[in-house]
C-alpha cells in the first residue's frame, strides 16, 4: 500500500483500490498533479465541503466513474449532478468489497454544516484523516477502537490545530506512523513541521511527507 501527499489535506491510498481523500488538486499551490495526470480512482472520500477539501472531487468523480462517500449532504449534492456517491454520518459505516470507511467526529465548520473525519481499513491497513479539526477528548476514544497504522493530522494552526495541540491528539490515538498535514499552503498557515514532529515523535513515528511524494505503508 502507498500513501500518496498531493500538499494540503489531499492523499490518494493506492493498494487493492485506489482511494482518494480531500482532492483539492487544481487549485492547491503545492499540487503538481491534474485530474489528467492523476491515476485512476475508485473511490472519492471527503470530509467537508470547504473548498480546500471539496476541491475536484465532483469533476474525479465523473471522469474516473468513482464514487463518492461523504456526509449525507454532500452525498446528495453530488447525487444531484448526476455523481454516484453514498451518503453516510458521523458514527456510521460503509463496507464494500473489502474497504470500510467509518466517519468519526472532527470539530470545525463548513457551508453544509458537517464536517468529518475519516477512518478507512483496506488492505489490512486502517489509516485516521482527521479532517479539518481542534483538540477534542474522544480522540483518545477513537485511538482506542480502530487502533490506526497512520494517522493524518492537521497542524497548521489558525483554522485547525496547531503543532502542540496536533501533538497531543497524536498522544491521546497512538497511531503507529503519523504524518502532518494541513499546513504552508498559504503564508496563514505557514507552519515549521519540524515543530510537531519534536513534539510528536515520543508518540509516534512522524513522518513528513513533501508534497508529490509517497509514504510505504
Amino acid at each position: 500500500m502507498k500513501l500518496h501527499y498531493f500538499g494540503h489535506a489531499a492523499f490518494l491510498l493506492e493498494g487493492s483500490r485506489r482511494i482518494l481523500i480531500d482532492p483539492f488538486l487544481s487549485a492547491n499551490p503545492l499540487c503538481d498533479v491534474t485530474e489528467d495526470s492523476l491515476p485512476h480512482a475508485d473511490v472519492v472520500v471527503v470530509t467537508h465541503d470547504h473548498p480546500d477539501h471539496l476541491g475536484d472531487a465532483f469533476s474525479i468523480c465523473r471522469e474516473h466513474g468513482a464514487v463518492l462517500y461523504s456526509l449525507h449532504e454532500i452525498a446528495v449534492m453530488a447525487g444531484q449532478l448526476g455523481i454516484q456517491a453514498e451518503g453516510m454520518n458521523i458514527g456510521g459505516k460503509i463496507s464494500t468489497d473489502g474497504l470500510v470507511i467509518h466517519l468519526v467526529p472532527a470539530f470545525h465548520t463548513s457551508p453544509s454544516g458537517g464536517v468529518c473525519g475519516a477512518i478507512i481499513e483496506v488492505d489490512s491497513l486502517t489509516v485516521y484523516h482527521a479532517g479539518d479539526t481542534g483538540l477534542f477528548g474522544d480522540m483518545r476514544l477513537i485511538g482506542e477502537i480502530f487502533r490506526p497504522d497512520v494517522m493524518l493530522v492537521p497542524i497548521g494552526d489558525r483554522y485547525t490545530m496547531g503543532p502542540e495541540m496536533a501533538a497531543r491528539a497524536v498522544e491521546m490515538v497512538r497511531p503507529k506512523r503519523v504524518v502532518p498535514m494541513h499546513y504552508g499552503t498559504w503564508p496563514a498557515i505557514a507552519v515549521n513541521p519540524a515543530t510537531f514532529q519534536s513534539l510528536a515523535e515520543g508518540y509516534a513515528s512522524v513522518q513528513i511527507l513533501p508534497p508529490g511524494t509517497c509514504l510505504e505503508c
